[in-house]
């Protein structure tokens, strides 16, 4: 997820889509607060309401937004251990890497899937109940997996989100 001050940074020539200022605020003033109501956006904008959803649904058709989301406090649904999980993939396996990706990404424990260049090959974001839970979550889909030749689990003591902007 993008904040805000990344998004200050952007320089429109670096990609196929052309976003002018009035994009970059739109997509700022969303990324801080993807709640709010259009009136008020296009207000914070500069731009006249219709103008802004227009320009709103124009960023979603081009990929540019990819959705708006609960910001949802797992500890709150009693998932209180977070761990990422570095996957080196072994050797025999390194065709079918993306696949094993996609898989472990559609499973309810992982909240994000990586694919990295260099070792480990796949970083995976784990939150579960309880150690127990995260320690058979390991051995069930990555420490039993063939494709897998090691895993190392690091524990999340704290998960620090972007300071909020403004």
């Amino acid at each position: 997820m993008l904040n805000s001050a990344s998004i200050k940074n952007h320089d429109a020539h670096q990609n196929s889509v052309r976003l002018d200022d009035v994009d970059l605020r739109i997509l700022a003033e969303l990324s801080a607060d993807a709640r709010m109501p259009n009136n008020l956006l296009a207000s914070r904008a500069g731009v006249a309401p219709s103008t802004c959803l227009g320009r709103v649904r124009a960023l979603q058709d081009a990929g540019v937004i990819r959705g708006f989301h609960a910001d949802i406090d797992p500890a709150k649904l009693g998932l209180r251990i977070a761990a990422m999980v570095s996957v080196v993939v072994s050797p025999e396996a390194r065709n079918a890497m993306l696949e094993a990706a996609r898989i472990l990404r559609g499973l309810p424990e992982v909240q994000d899937v990586f694919v990295l260049g260099g070792t480990p090959d796949i970083m995976v974001h784990v939150i579960t109940e309880s150690i127990e839970a995260l320690r058979d979550f390991v051995a069930a889909h990555l420490g039993g997996n063939r494709a897998f030749s090691s895993t190392q689990t690091n524990i999340v003591f704290e998960h620090l989100s972007p300071a909020k902007q403004g």
